[in-house]
């Protein structure tokens, strides 16, 4: 997610310089005329804006947080703009360190994939400081074409938690619709085709017919849904929120098997 966003930067004119602590890291950044830090500090220090897209909640707050994380080390009056799908609590925690620091924090959820955001039309569910985001949609709009506000921080992690949720759950319902459909004697291919066409399409039919097969979509989807899908039960839990029919989908054998089975998967959702 991160390689396209800078991308649209530099071609918008910005200045970037992207964090390559492996050695691989470095010699792409290199080959590819970027300007690359070693550390978070140098990294981050003399920005305007600083882009967050990493994978897991704990490496948010590795990144950010503490005294060599991005928010000790940003300039006053910079801007720490937060992508990655994690626990709404860290991104409150985040707008405290950069409210005791100078420091302007959006808590900016995403969705989308990579093509979204080389195409410049990812969607952001944005949190915090509305005066802020609105300063900050020149930047942001060079690679998103929907920038929305949805309350303070931790909000727009609570949007992309409920839209992942759903996702999920509709994956789940695509998967059972083609079970369904078999057992009246109609084929798989066929549904799938047909039902796009439907009252009954949605982003989770269209994932699982571009696959070709239900038996593809753990593969391809199954990593980072299992991801989200845990850390939506975890908030639901901690905020004492019913899950409902969606919770129900969400723990039934068509999502358990077939979409959460496999662990290593790229993320065609965020």
């Amino acid at each position: 997610m991160g390689r396209p966003m800078v991308d649209r930067l530099r071609a918008a004119g910005h200045d970037v310089t992207v964090l390559a602590r492996r050695p691989q890291s470095r010699m792409a950044a290199e080959s590819d005329g970027l300007t690359w830090a070693g550390t978070v500090s140098a990294t981050v220090r003399e920005a305007d804006a600083v882009f967050v897209a990493v994978l897991r909640d704990d490496q948010v707050r590795s990144v950010c947080l503490g005294p060599d994380g991005a928010v000790a080390a940003m300039r006053r009056g910079a801007t720490l703009v937060q992508h990655t799908t994690s626990d709404p609590r860290t991104a409150q925690l985040l707008a405290e360190a950069g409210a005791g620091r100078g420091v302007g924090v959006l808590d900016a959820a995403l969705s989308g994939g990579p093509h979204d955001v080389a195409a410049g039309r990812l969607t952001l569910w944005v949190g915090g400081d509305e005066a802020l985001l609105d300063r900050m949609r020149p930047v942001l709009g060079t690679y998103a074409s929907s920038v929305m506000f949805v309350g303070g921080p931790g909000d727009g992690q609570r949007v992309k938690l409920v839209n992942n949720a759903l996702f999920v759950a509709q994956v789940g319902l695509a998967i059972d619709a083609v079970r369904l459909a078999g057992s009246l004697g109609i084929e798989e291919a066929a549904i799938l085709a047909a039902l796009q066409h439907g009252s009954g399409a949605s982003r989770g039919l269209g994932v699982v017919a571009s696959g070709g097969s239900v038996d593809a979509v753990a593969g391809r989807i199954g990593d980072l849904m299992h991801k989200d899908v845990t850390v939506v039960r975890e908030v639901a839990r901690s905020a004492g929120a019913d899950l409902g029919i969606i919770g129900t989908v969400l723990s039934s054998d068509a999502v358990e098997r077939k979409v959460l089975r496999r662990a290593n998967a790229p993320d065609l959702t965020h």
